[in-house]
């Protein structure tokens, strides 16, 4: 597609835990976008290109997706280790400060970089989440009726089987709905075992490590310095689950909270990329530059 990524560079940069695949264009303040699953860095492939005038976009796959490093141990799979991976790869790109947002699973390794390396990010957007430990502790029938793929993810040989046994019907593909490109990229990653195996240790990794790691910041009062804007798609099940999608961030938040709904389903990036990237850029136009 002659309009995927326009101006952008794909890059492969490597950090002391392994390759990071990105694309990267634009110009002015450095902002990071992460995607969820089980998606990877090319979900951003219309909204990236609507920011670029005013910020360098840095679009990355997640460790464990896409074309990015497999971690070794399950720890390398937690939001801890993807946050540093992710910091050593925006300081080889040469930013020692910048934005984040991201979605789903991003917004939890985003929120992670956020409390771990308060000094390198200036904003941070979450995109339909909460932290680990407020989805976990606030599990009810609900979560469990509708997040159920939470814990059976978790259970990383069974999930890898029932995936790997029928692909089309755990991921399947709607290339006009992607775009064709960014379905390629998609079905290619969630149609490789190794791949698949990286997206659930994630899901592993999060019960593992990150709800101890969100736990004990929750107990030491410990808050995002960043400002913060939580995003969510009003045809999503973000407000069935809490009612006001920004309430599970209260006691995170330093500030004010900016709060954004999208008219959209969950996978925002591709359902409605204008409304996305307007949102983005009027919670950083008051935050960075």
């Amino acid at each position: 597609m002659a309009d995927f990524f326009p101006g952008f560079e794909l890059r492969q940069v490597e950090t002391p835990s392994g390759v990071i695949r990105l694309r990267i264009g634009g110009r002015g303040f450095p902002l990071l976008l992460l995607h969820g699953h089980p998606r990877t860095h090319t979900t951003w492939w219309q909204v990236a290109p609507l920011l670029a005038a005013d910020f360098t976009v840095v679009c990355a796959d997640l460790p464990g997706f896409g074309r990015s490093y497999q971690p070794t141990t399950l720890e390398g799979s937690s939001g801890r280790a993807k946050a540093a991976a992710l910091r050593a790869c925006m300081a080889a790109l040469g930013f020692s400060r910048f934005a984040v947002a991201g979605h789903d699973r991003g917004s939890y390794r985003a929120f992670r970089l956020a409390m771990d390396f308060p000094e390198h990010v200036a904003a941070l957007a979450v995109m339909d989440g909460v932290p680990i430990y407020e989805a976990l502790e606030r599990a009810d029938w609900r979560f469990a009726r509708d997040w159920w793929h939470w814990f059976f993810f978790a259970e990383t040989e069974k999930a890898l089987a029932a995936i790997t046994g029928d692909p089309d019907l755990w991921y399947p593909l709607d290339e006009a709905r992607l775009g064709r490109d960014n379905a390629a990229d998609f079905l290619a990653a969630t149609r490789d075992p190794t791949v698949v195996r990286g997206m659930l240790d994630d899901y592993k990794a999060g019960l593992a490590f990150d709800h101890a790691d969100d736990e004990a910041d929750r107990q030491a009062g410990r808050r995002l310095a960043a400002p913060l804007a939580v995003i969510w798609s009003i045809r999503d099940d973000m407000a069935q689950l809490y009612g006001d999608p920004a309430a599970p961030w209260q006691d995170w938040a330093s500030g004010p909270i900016a709060r954004y709904p999208i008219a959209s389903g969950h996978h925002m990036a591709e359902e409605a990329p204008e409304s996305v990237a307007a949102a983005l850029r009027d919670f950083l136009g008051r935050h960075v530059g």
